[in-house]
């Protein structure tokens, strides 16, 4: 693995670099903010090799090699939505609710996938599904408190604004109101789905009845001045042009500048299996890496960039590490459909602690477990592994 600063070196001796190219990565090497243009100048005039030593110097001035995972599941209440957004493989409309392919789990069949993880070291369950009328907020507040009474000191990561917008508005509640609410009943943090593209020019043609960027970027600030945390996404790679992506992470950037409240930006890829959208190819490989590279370069004031290895595959994940990258998100198990029905690579995605401790080593970094809120549980990096026959934890054996 090629470290940052030969990487930036190699960088700067390449004769065939223009000033604007030089002036940026001096720019990006002193810690000084970049601008909307010149956003836009990376993803149209960065190479694949210019923006993954730039992202790659981010990536290790923050992090040097250690590389975030924890463990965690999901529970996806339901693939029913009342909202028709035109990328999603997932959903099924009300009127689907008979199709084989669709779920809405009771209150008690939610509680037994919580059960079923007792006695396992899962540290986080990630809460978010479809939008449907009968999971309304009394519904989930109460579903959170069953929670946190059984597993108190289970993370409960849960809901995007799309979700809280819809339930709020149906209870005749504020979003300060009901936000305070959510965290009294055990939520401690928010995934950061729902968010897509910001930019009207885009949004309205692809998830048009949905809550718009101002009601997303409104209720996670909410939630920041309650003192908690949350993470946010982008999905790229379908109609958008690179300056609705800029105008997206701006508008992040600054939210971030005033709360402070974001931990993490993870960039989800448009999957184009079985949507309305279908007819548009996916991006490449390539284009994935560097989606990821301008993102850490850009977000200046974001601690972690993930990316979302059942999204986007094992091996492109691992590539990832070098283009900005420091966390891979968690063991996740096979609880979750909202990519594999949507075509991306993992159709099962369950890793077990010991799979994802290994992607990490292959590559030259340092494997560590972190909890939801990147407290460091232990640093794995010389950890001996032997499988546990009998469950799908693991067990840790003397370093020889």
């Amino acid at each position: 693995m090629i470290r940052s600063t030969e990487s930036i070196e190699m960088l700067l001796a390449d004769t065939s670099l223009t000033s604007t190219h030089r002036e940026l990565a001096e720019k990006v090497l002193n810690q000084q903010r970049i601008s909307f243009d010149e956003g836009v100048f990376l993803f149209e005039q960065g190479s694949l090799p210019y923006l993954g030593a730039l992202a790659n110097a981010v990536r290790e001035r923050k992090h040097g090699d250690n590389t975030y995972f924890n463990r965690n599941f999901h529970i996806e209440p339901t693939n029913l939505c009342v909202y028709d957004c035109k990328f999603c493989s997932y959903s099924r409309l009300i009127k689907q609710r008979e199709s084989a392919d669709a779920w809405a789990y009771s209150m008690e069949d939610m509680m037994q996938i919580v059960r079923k993880y007792d006695g396992q070291p899962v540290t986080e369950v990630h809460i978010v599904g479809g939008v449907l009328p009968q999971y309304d907020l009394p519904f989930y507040l109460e579903f959170f408190k069953k929670i946190k009474e059984h597993r108190p000191e289970l993370h409960v990561k849960a809901l995007t604004p799309v979700e809280y917008h819809y339930i709020f508005k149906k209870a005749k509640v504020s979003y300060e109101e009901g936000m305070k609410l959510v965290k009294e009943s055990g939520v401690e943090s928010m995934p950061g789905g729902g968010a897509e593209i910001f930019h009207p020019e885009i949004r309205e043609k692809i998830a048009a009845d949905k809550c718009d960027a101002d009601q997303w970027l409104r209720i996670h600030e909410i939630w920041h001045e309650l003192g908690m945390r949350s993470n946010a996404t982008i999905l790229y790679g379908h109609i958008e042009q690179f300056k609705h992506r800029i105008d997206h992470l701006e508008r992040l950037r600054n939210l971030q500048d005033k709360t402070g409240g974001f931990q993490t930006f993870i960039p989800l890829k448009f999957r184009n299996q079985d949507n309305q959208m279908s007819n548009i190819p996916e991006s490449t490989t390539i284009e994935d890496l560097r989606n990821y590279a301008v993102s850490r370069i850009y977000l200046d004031n974001f601690d972690h960039l993930k990316t979302y290895w059942p999204m986007i595959g094992r091996n492109t994940a691992q590539l990832a590490l070098s283009f900005g990258v420091d966390d891979l998100d968690g063991t996740i198990d096979d609880t979750t459909k909202i990519y594999s029905m949507a075509g991306s690579e993992e159709q099962n995605p369950s890793l077990t602690t010991q799979q994802l401790v290994d992607m990490i080593r292959r590559v030259g970094r340092k494997p560590i477990e972190r909890d939801t809120l990147y407290n460091v549980l232990q640093d794995f990096t010389d950890v001996v592994f032997e499988e546990d026959k009998e469950f799908r934890g693991y067990y840790e054996l003397p370093v020889v």
